[in-house]
């Protein structure tokens, strides 16, 4: 049976997901990207809670209007200094099933340079 890419997707998600987990100390970063959009999350998966979000649909993150690496490199930046608030330095980083290239890699690179620590 011929798999959809949506399919491959979710399936590498949940084997992702089986693995990596969130604390209040260590929180979850999430990252959904999808055509148009990269959002990215701090979750507490003990308590089931979003600690912190950020997205490229935010005013702060679309005032420019560039590419969409540069967008993910602009959410990667606001989710690190929304952790810092927080009270948060460490993340365990989920890809949600997507591969670590492009998007999502600027937004983690740029989250790290801001200082999160994964």
């Amino acid at each position: 049976m011929i798999k959809s890419k949506k399919d491959k997707r979710q399936k590498a998600r949940f084997k992702i997901r089986k693995r990596v987990s969130g604390t209040k100390a260590m929180p979850r970063l999430a990252v959904f990207r999808s055509n148009k959009e990269i959002y990215a999350q701090l979750i507490d998966d003990d308590s089931s809670s979003t600690l912190v979000a950020a997205s490229s649909r935010e005013k702060a993150a679309s005032k420019d209007k560039t590419n969409k690496v540069d967008q993910a490199k602009l959410v990667g930046k606001l989710i690190a200094e929304r952790a810092k608030d927080a009270g948060v330095k460490s993340v365990v980083f989920d890809r949600g099933g997507f591969l670590y290239h492009g998007r999502v890699k600027a937004l983690a690179d740029s989250a790290r340079e801001a200082g999160l620590n994964f």
